[in-house]
């Protein structure tokens, strides 16, 4: 059986548990500045300079608890790569974008994304409890130097929901919208649940695993009115999948929210086979159920964390045959300039015509499928 360890409180030990466990109190005391890493941390000079020009890219924000997984006697830890800013991040690649997915183009409400048929994002906030370097929205989010202000329309969103019946999906994401309290999320899901068309509401969101404080009982009552709701977190390495966040997916999961997981495919983070089957294993355990893998998204400043495609599909096939198809997820690139997510696998049709398939399986094996007479 897997063993899921307690984040440790390192330098914090003096902090009540009460404390330690108020997501309000993690918040409060984030590491948001060059000073706060110092004297926490030995810095490397990229990170160093990149800590002192988060602004004019992307706020930095840790919280305490996340902080403290981090190996500091490894410069290259994977937690620290994903939270820790690094001067690479001012330098910017020909085929880099602001708005690598094409959402703004897609957007008929400040706020909305109506890329997809039936369905709509819903961009509530521009905050997070800490920022992943890789930000698909880092021109929006965390109150940037470059990126402006970013005001939502919640009230004219909804209109435009109810105006359009084709919408029967909705994602909430941002920011986070599970930094918003109880009652503001409560009346928010209870606005769209009174839209007759909409029949599907899920929350996307990295607090579980930023922030696991703030799955409290309270919150799981709020979600758990709002049936059918679903989850989509946010975890890339298996050391992020401590006793906190299992016992508060469990919290979400006995309260009958399914759980979906997305990785960001990450060089330096879970680009090795024996990493990423260790975290979809893990995510099982805690009953999140793996669903997409994205290659990391072509944000300006990701160049030092981005792995290629070729490495991806490697990933694939050392995947599927090799483990539960329930921990494999679907590979997927979030095609630039708005194209939506395009599923990427390694290929295992081999012949195709209106007699027969010729199928390569995981092994590499060939096999053939006869269609005999078609039914056309």
């Amino acid at each position: 059986m897997l063993r899921f360890e307690h984040a440790p409180k390192g330098e914090w030990q003096d902090v009540s548990q009460e404390d330690w466990q108020d997501w309000r109190w993690q918040l409060k005391h984030r590491l948001t500045r060059l000073t706060d890493l110092e004297g926490r941390i030995e810095l490397s000079e990229d990170e160093r300079k990149g800590a002192l020009l988060a602004q004019t890219r992307l706020a930095m924000a840790i919280t305490p608890y996340f902080f403290n997984l981090i190996d500091k006697n490894d410069p290259e830890c994977p937690i620290r790569r994903q939270v820790i800013p690094r001067i690479q991040e001012l330098e910017r690649a020909p085929h880099e974008l602001d708005d690598p997915c094409g959402e703004d183009a897609h957007s008929p409400v400040p706020g909305l994304v109506h890329r997809y048929p039936d369905r709509v994002l819903l961009l509530v906030t521009d905050r997070c409890a800490a920022y992943c370097r890789y930000c698909t929205r880092s021109r929006m989010v965390s109150g940037n130097d470059e990126g402006g202000v970013f005001r939502p329309q919640v009230d004219q969103a909804l209109d435009y929901i109810r105006a359009h019946p084709e919408i029967r999906d909705v994602l909430i994401s941002g920011g986070d919208p599970l930094l918003w309290t109880d009652a503001k999320l409560d009346r928010l899901l209870g606005r769209l649940r009174e839209i007759e068309h909409v029949q599907f509401v899920r929350i996307g969101s990295r607090i579980p695993v930023f922030l696991p404080q703030r799955i409290t009982p309270g919150l799981v009552d709020v979600l758990r009115k709002h049936h059918p709701f679903w989850l989509s977190i946010h975890m890339n390495h298996p050391m992020e999948a401590t006793a906190e966040v299992k016992e508060a997916c469990g919290r979400l999961a006995d309260a009958g929210i399914p759980i979906g997981n997305q990785t960001v495919l990450l060089r330096g983070v879970n680009d090795q086979l024996p990493v990423m089957r260790e975290l979809l294993h893990r995510l099982l355990a805690m009953r999140v159920r793996p669903y997409y893998i994205y290659q990391c998204d072509p944000i300006r400043g990701t160049a030092h964390l981005k792995t290629t495609v070729q490495a991806g599909i490697e990933l694939m096939q050392g995947l599927r045959g090799h483990t539960s198809g329930y921990a494999v997820p679907n590979y997927v690139i979030d095609a630039p300039g708005g194209g939506g997510k395009i599923p990427i696998n390694p290929q295992y049709v081999e012949e195709l015509t209106e007699e027969r398939v010729v199928l390569r399986n995981y092994e590499g094996r060939i096999f053939t499928y006869e269609q005999g007479q078609a039914v056309t």
